[in-house]
């Protein structure tokens, strides 16, 4: 297969520092979506946390577009740019949807069944949505470009790492902003994020990509066309092998648990510990900070350590998530907030430890020759399941209420102890799977080539 030839690109701290910022705006977004947005509509208006779940995991869902976006984005220019084009395109959508989250509110508020109000939220999460799925890959992919190839993964866990560190920040910054619920003071928010969003979403890849360098690989129709026609069969290769069902079956499983407090939180923190906004807020940070911390603390400890050998470090880090999630179950259910910080340190801690094995494994369980076949199947299930997570939370909380008389502590405390169930039962499943044999099947995985797209997974 003929591939058109690549300028030799040069490592440049500037650079990355540019891309960087890019996380900066989504940041702050995410806080706003997910932290402030849902807790109004769960707590403050008392909206079922099921329907809100689901608008918040609609980008998940949309997730498996991806890979077709990137696609395009390897092959079809467009406006001029094989990147840039796309990014901006997607976070257009993402800022002209923000008005519409505050609209929501605000016809929700006035009346809690409007199905214009309900309308103008399930309107807004879908240009959310399609905004996410348009920029995300081309945005990852524009990241790698950027960068020679020993320093792409260096290049993409930086970009992560501050976004995860902007995520702590703007939840600590939002909660300070707003300590109860204010329509004016939200509407400041969403104004402050569409104008440093986008300030930051457009000076952050202008520039960056130069339109006379096509990506690496550039396909004919006709190869592309007999690509498409081996897409099924390498994917039934790759399923037909028991331990790669398994290690998807892990990673759902793991995902599931670990995201399925995502849209719970904050409302526990205020319908059970009768916490005020400005705490509940900073849950996100928390666990969060204490996630950057162990990742970059495990990169530093293990990065000599055989990728093939994360098995045991994974695992203890599933044990830590869950340890923390049963001290919040075991909280909900005495109705005592006193270890909650304490609780969402340890299930954050056991993240960021959980994170860095698990990529290393997502590494190992792939060949050389369908390396991109097998991470976008991990992909895959990693983004669907975290969005099954943020709506299957909400769904128990609601269904446990029906049941148990809107008993707030048995509710959540069940809720969570389930999570915690959920990530004590993926260290069995991966107790099961021989990951060392697999790769001494495949042979030893190309780590630099798999690296950027196993970081990918956590956009």
């Amino acid at each position: 297969m003929q591939e058109t030839s690549r300028h030799q690109v040069t490592f440049s701290g500037w650079r990355l520092a540019q891309l960087s910022s890019f996380r900066i705006g989504s940041a702050m977004v995410e806080i706003l979506a997910t932290s402030i947005w849902n807790r109004i509509m769960i707590t403050t208006l008392g909206l079922p946390a099921t329907a809100v779940g689901f608008l918040l995991a609609l980008r998940y869902f949309l997730s498996p577009l991806s890979v077709w976006v990137g696609h395009r984005s390897d092959t079809v220019s467009f406006l001029g740019f094989y990147r840039t084009s796309y990014i901006w395109l997607g976070r257009f959508l993402t800022v002209l949807s923000l008005p519409f989250l505050g609209w929501s509110v605000i016809l929700l508020e006035a009346d809690r069944g409007s199905p214009l109000g309900w309308g103008v939220a399930v309107f807004c999460f879908i240009l959310y949505a399609i905004g996410s799925v348009l920029s995300g890959s081309p945005y990852l992919a524009l990241v790698r470009d950027s960068a020679p190839r020993e320093k792409q993964g260096l290049s993409i866990s930086i970009t992560e790492t501050v976004f995860i560190v902007f995520i702590a920040t703007a939840a600590i910054g939002f909660s300070v902003w707003m300590n109860e619920y204010n329509q004016a003071i939200f509407w400041q928010m969403i104004i402050a994020c569409m104008t440093a969003g986008g300030f930051f979403w457009f000076l952050g890849v202008l520039g960056v990509e130069n339109a006379s360098i096509p990506p690496a690989v550039r396909r004919t129709e006709l190869m592309q066309k007999a690509r498409q026609r081996a897409t099924w069969e390498t994917f039934r290769q790759i399923w037909g092998d028991q331990r790669t069902r398994l290690f998807f079956f892990f990673l759902s499983l793991s995902t599931l648990s670990a995201w399925s407090q995502d849209t719970i939180l904050e409302p526990f923190g205020a319908e059970v510990l009768n916490l005020p906004i400005d705490i509940t807020t900073r849950f996100t940070g928390y666990w969060q900070l204490a996630t950057v911390v162990t990742l970059i603390g495990g990169a530093f400890l293990w990065r000599k350590r055989r990728p093939e050998k994360q098995t045991g470090i994974t695992s203890w880090g599933l044990i830590g998530m869950g340890c923390g999630m049963l001290l919040i179950s075991l909280e909900a259910f005495l109705a005592y907030g006193g270890l909650i910080t304490l609780a969402l340190v340890i299930f954050g801690a056991g993240f960021g430890i959980y994170t860095f094995g698990s990529l290393s494994l997502m590494a190992v369980m792939a060949t050389d020759e369908d390396a991109g076949a097998y991470l976008g199947l991990w992909t895959i299930s990693i983004l669907v399941f975290k969005g099954l997570g943020n709506f299957l939370g909400g769904f128990l909380r609601d269904l446990f209420l029906l049941i148990l008389n809107f008993d707030g502590t048995v509710s959540y405390g069940l809720t969570f102890g389930l999570a915690a169930f959920g990530l004590f039962g993926s260290v069995y499943i991966l107790s099961r799977l021989d990951v060392w044999g697999f790769a001494q099947e495949v042979g030893r995985v190309d780590v630099e080539a798999t690296e950027g797209q196993t970081a990918a997974v956590e956009v």
